[in-house]
């Protein structure tokens, strides 16, 4: 996917959350997007194939307004968008953005500087811009089309894939608080989203861009202390993903702190506190707390030369 998402705690109050299925506010799901005049969705790869399908799902825009492009080495892919998704999809990224109210930029990071020389004067001057890019600012999309344009980045994750995802927006300069109110619409169709100040955006790609990464390594080595106990592979790793799975779960529906949760698991003189003393041994907290901030400094050296 292109790219990776804490400096938020102190901020939570001031932060408008979207919550995917099973929450109240998931009536942003499905909500018709009858203001767009054209959506053009460039760089339909595997992230941008996922949105797509998640807004085509929603019923949030009619296949008529949908266009997608991909590279021009890739029409056969864009015969399979077409052909699956009943969609416009070709290699012509100028054609696609003529007349798009809401342009959806869903390349590499190197790509996007390239792809706003190509388009800025095809592009109309009122169209929204939303660019999941990792490290690309809303200040260079500014800057590359030379005018007042509106922007929103989005830091999305690879749970987004399956609906289960966590996308950041911040607005650019332009930006209205009802543009960031259409990012998160289309993207509550793939999980929650949060709208957060742009300075946060390398703490959030460290935290969940990145964070998928660590939660794997943790679910493989809980599973492997299953297997080492003797049980089954297969056996220990559902046991280790849906343990993980709840207990997350369990956090955003409580709202309750997590050491909080951890200590009405933790019974005296019982099995989790000898656990949990050998975690601390081991330096898990602040194993963890240092390979986020390693993963902010990458990114903010990654914004460095995305941005120049």
């Amino acid at each position: 996917m292109p790219g990776a998402f804490g400096a938020l705690g102190t901020e939570r109050n001031s932060m408008k959350k979207t919550v995917g299925a099973g929450s109240k506010a998931s009536s942003a799901r499905g909500k018709s997007q009858s203001g767009i005049r054209k959506l053009a969705l460039i760089g339909a790869g595997k992230l941008g194939e996922g949105l797509l399908s998640a807004l085509l799902d929603s019923r949030m825009l009619p296949l008529d307004r949908v266009e997608a492009t991909v590279a021009p080495a890739e029409q056969a892919r864009a015969d399979y968008l077409a052909g699956r998704y009943g969609i416009k999809a070709h290699t012509n990224n100028r054609q696609a953005v003529k007349g798009a109210s809401l342009v959806l930029i869903a390349l590499k990071p190197y790509q996007v500087k390239g792809f706003l020389r190509e388009v800025r004067n095809a592009l109309a001057k009122d169209a929204l811009l939303v660019s999941v890019a990792a490290s690309v600012t809303t200040a260079m999309i500014e800057r590359e089309l030379g005018h007042a344009a509106r922007v929103v980045r989005a830091m999305p994750n690879t749970p987004c894939l399956i609906r289960q995802g966590m996308t950041a927006l911040a607005r650019g300069k332009h930006a209205t608080q009802a543009d960031a109110e259409v990012a998160q619409n289309l993207f509550a169709a793939m999980g929650r989203t949060v709208v957060v100040d742009e300075k946060h955006m390398n703490a959030i790609t460290a935290i969940s861009g990145s964070g998928p990464a660590y939660v794997y390594m943790i679910i493989e080595s809980l599973a492997a202390a299953g297997v080492k106990l003797g049980l089954p592979q297969g056996l220990a790793t559902e046991l280790a993903s849906q343990t993980l799975l709840g207990a997350s779960a369990l956090v955003l529906h409580t709202g309750e702190h997590p050491a909080k949760l951890k200590d009405v698991v933790t019974t005296p003189a019982g099995c989790t506190i000898d656990g949990l003393l050998a975690l601390e041994e081991g330096g898990l907290r602040i194993t963890l707390i240092k390979a986020v901030m390693q993963a902010a400094a990458r990114a903010c050296q990654l914004v460095e030369n995305d941005n120049s």
